[in-house]
Parts: C-alpha cells; structure tokens; sequence
C-alpha cells in the first residue's frame, strides 16, 4: 500500500459512530469505495464483519482499518492516535482472514451458500434437543449428537460465541478450525475437536422434522436444515488492518491467559 493511500469512510449509524465520522470528514480527505484503496470502518465489531460481509459479497474486496466506536472492538484499534488517518493505515499491519464457506441443504432441496468469519453454527430451533451427525472428510466421526447445537470456528472467531462456547481459542496463523458442540447431552464426554482448515466438515439433521435446527453463518440464518458442509474458503482472504504493536494476532493470544 503506498505512503498516501486512498480512504473511504464507513460508518454505523449509531450517534458516537457518526459523530466521529463527521469529525474526521472535517480534518480529513476521503474518497468513494469504487476508487480506495482501504476503508476505514467505524462502530463495533459487528458493523466490520457487516462491512466485511459486504465487500464478499460485492466482489471488490479492500484492507479495513477499524477504528473502535461500539463495546468491545475485538477486531477494531483504538480511537485515540497522534497521526493522520492516511498515516495509520499506511503504517499498520496487515493480518489476512479466511473465511468459511457454508452450504447448507433445506428441506425442499434448495442448497445456499454463505461466508463466515467468525464462525458457522447450527442450532436446534425448539425446546427439543437437536439430534445431529458429525462427519470429517467423508468419515462419520460422531453418529448421533443430542445437543443445542454445533459450530466450526476460525482462529479470528475462536474468542467469540466458540470461547463462550468453552470451545478452545486458536492463535491466528494456526491453520486450525475448532469444532465444538454446544451444551452436548450425548455423548457427555465430547467436547469438540481441533481440525487442519483444509478439511471438509459436513452435519446431517438426523430428525429434522421433530428436532428442526437453523444453520447460521455470522449474522445470516437458514431454517429448515437437513444438512450442512462447511469448508474454509482461502480464495476469499480478506485484509484487516492493525496499529503496531495492537495486532489480532495478540489480542486472540493474550485471550488465552485472561481470568
């Protein structure tokens, strides 16, 4: 990225999102997407995966500099900085993010596909157990699974709904995906696995009429689920983009000896 790159600025509608917007309109130069070179997202983490989504789903993918105006900003830098704009984004570091590539199957047959970056769930949708089968590469490795449900996460997204999950967190760069059941009740001594990110993951609904499940992939959702594949998806890397020393790469590490 050159020392001047061009900017487009995107931001949430919240109040604090769009009050820095307008503060930084005032200091700063910015251009359209169709002719930057990076964006700057501000919000939370949920308007950057939004803006993330987006950018998968136009085609035009660019490097997203977040910058923190929501709770948590897990993937956003802070606010706060000496320097320009255009100065930050030149300067930071770029972390790339593979998402999952989810193909579910619905009851009547049609078969749609999502992109994920945190992760992919399936999730029963009445007070019944779902009852679900877990395959690896073809191999049926879990027959029957009574549980709420089931997710495959990504390094970015290990410390989201996955740690909450008490599935494990996976240092970025790791190759890794975690696969983890969510309160499992058969069998009760599974507690997910660890799995190279070029393997295919596939569920089937083993009674989906009695026990229907909803498929999820970060914020969009399918119903009426009877099965699910989901494999990592390297040819739609995307770029985020971190102050020195404030990467995503240390934060997911330094997750590991919170308490």
């Amino acid at each position: 990225m050159s020392q001047t790159p061009r900017l487009a600025l995107l931001a949430s509608d919240t109040p604090r999102a769009q009050e820095a917007a307008e503060a930084y309109r005032t200091r700063e130069s910015f251009v359209s997407e169709a002719e930057a070179e990076a964006v700057v997202v501000l919000g939370g983490d949920g308007f950057m995966l939004q803006t993330l989504h987006h950018m998968l789903d136009s085609g035009r993918v660019l490097p997203a500099y977040g910058i923190n105006q929501g709770t948590i900003g897990f993937l956003m830098n802070h606010p706060r900085g000496t320097r320009t704009l255009v100065e930050r984004v030149a300067r930071a570091r770029r972390i790339a993010v593979a998402p999952l590539e989810m193909t579910a199957t619905t009851g009547s047959g049609k078969q749609e596909s999502f992109y994920a970056i945190n992760e992919v769930s399936l999730l029963r949708e009445t007070r019944q157990t779902a009852r679900l089968e877990v395959s690896v590469n073809g191999k049926v490795r879990v027959p029957d699974l009574a549980c709420d449900g089931i997710l495959v996460a990504t390094p970015a997204g290990s410390t989201a709904y996955n740690l909450s999950a008490n599935g494990p967190i996976l240092p970025l760069g790791s190759n890794m995906l975690a696969l983890t059941p969510i309160s499992p009740f058969r069998p009760r001594r599974w507690r997910g696995a660890i799995l190279p990110d070029h393997y295919e993951i596939e569920f089937r609904a083993l009674d989906p009429i009695k026990r229907p499940v909803a498929a999820v992939a970060d914020q969009k959702e399918l119903r009426d689920i009877h099965a699910v594949k989901v494999r990592t998806a390297p040819d739609q890397a995307l770029t985020l983009l971190f102050d020195p020393g404030k990467s995503l790469e240390e934060r997911i590490f330094a997750e590991q000896f919170q308490f």
